[in-house]
């Protein structure tokens, strides 16, 4: 008998497994489930973070400094790397990672004082590290557009990397810092496959809408590219050029690739995406992810676990190099300038201060 749980709708994950760090765990009673109960509704909880600027020093991260004004996300990729994340809080990596969404309040005032002081030396920001900055709460919210008008105002470099077409709410802030060579922004885009996205990226804007979000920011100068990631062995690696042709033909400059990650409880919660919406293909699709990570679903090891290594994950590279050639797409993203920085001021002093 099969006790895989069903497909949650809406939901990239379809349950909850286990947090690593604890013993404990709930289990609902399944003779006590009502079949007619309302979806897992999403639960919004303030984060009561002191500091807002993260630091990172992987050598795989093409940045140094990242502000999350989210902890968990709302798009419900079954995917996403960061789900084990949410096991620091006490959470599940699963339906939990998408439902209970920490809120960094007080983000914006909190990089005010960070920017603010004499021991900030301006550098890129990027803009999300680990969630999406333009989940759906967002919208409602305006977290991310009140953190742009302060770097707005301190002309500080910010990179924003998102799978939702409401960056080009704040086309306005993003046109004023990319006059001082101080925005990017990459767009993330795992398939073109409308059907499939919306299965395996829930809540994420539709591929179209990815694509009229790079035509939009391009149009207003901002400079653009696209990420296709994560590539899929045996799902979605096939997809790679049209990818890089459409974006490309949508005013995208760049572009980057990185291959398929599952670190913890992702293995299990793929695997059951797998099963549950593409059965025929999930021996497949394991067996390549296994070939590109030394025979397991997941690599840790700085230098390979981005790109994965071997015959296939070179092919998928080459793939990628010649499709970048054939779209006239940079490989190497723009170089932002921190020049343009400026303090807010001080105090107006008088004669006699």
């Amino acid at each position: 008998m099969d006790e895989r749980p069903g497909p949650v709708p809406g939901r990239g994950a379809a349950h909850n497994p286990k947090n690593r760090f604890y013993t404990r765990s709930f289990e609902a009673d399944p003779e006590a489930v009502d079949p007619e109960e309302p979806l897992p509704r999403t639960e919004f909880i303030r984060d009561a973070s002191r500091s807002i600027i993260a630091r990172n020093d992987s050598p795989d991260i093409g940045f140094e400094a990242s502000v999350n004004p989210y902890r968990g996300c709302e798009h419900g990729c079954s995917y996403c790397y960061s789900r084990p994340f949410h096991e620091y809080l006490g959470f599940s990596a699963g339906l939990d990672f998408e439902t209970k969404i920490l809120v960094k309040e007080d983000a914006p005032e909190l990089l005010r004082k960070e920017l603010s002081s004499p021991r900030w030396l301006p550098k890129t920001l990027a803009l999300s590290g680990v969630t999406d900055a333009y989940q759906p709460v967002e919208r409602r919210l305006g977290l991310t557009r009140r953190i742009l008008e302060v770097l707005a105002e301190f002309r500080n470099p910010v990179w924003i990397v998102t799978k939702n077409h409401l960056v080009t709410r704040d086309t306005d802030l993003l046109t004023s810092l990319a006059a001082h060579r101080a925005a990017a922004v990459t767009v993330s885009i795992t398939t073109l496959d409308t059907v499939l996205a919306r299965t395996m990226e829930p809540r994420t804007s539709t591929p179209k809408r990815r694509m009229e979000a790079i035509a939009r920011l391009a149009g207003a100068g901002i400079p653009v590219g696209v990420n296709v990631a994560p590539v899929i062995p045996g799902l979605t690696d096939h997809e790679m050029p049209a990818i890089l042709k459409a974006a490309a033909g949508a005013g995208a400059t760049f572009a980057g690739h990185a291959m398929i990650r599952l670190p913890y409880a992702v293995k299990d919660l793929f695997e059951t995406w797998l099963s549950q919406h593409v059965p025929e293909r999930k021996d497949k699709v394991l067996h390549r992810i296994r070939e590109v990570r030394g025979g397991a679903l997941n690599d840790p090891k700085f230098g390979s676990r981005m790109s994965g290594h071997g015959a296939y994950a070179d092919q998928v590279h080459s793939l990628f190099r010649l499709g970048c050639r054939k779209a006239r797409l940079s490989q190497e993203p723009p170089e932002l300038s921190a020049a343009g920085f400026r303090p807010p001021p001080g105090p107006q002093l008088t004669l006699f201060d």
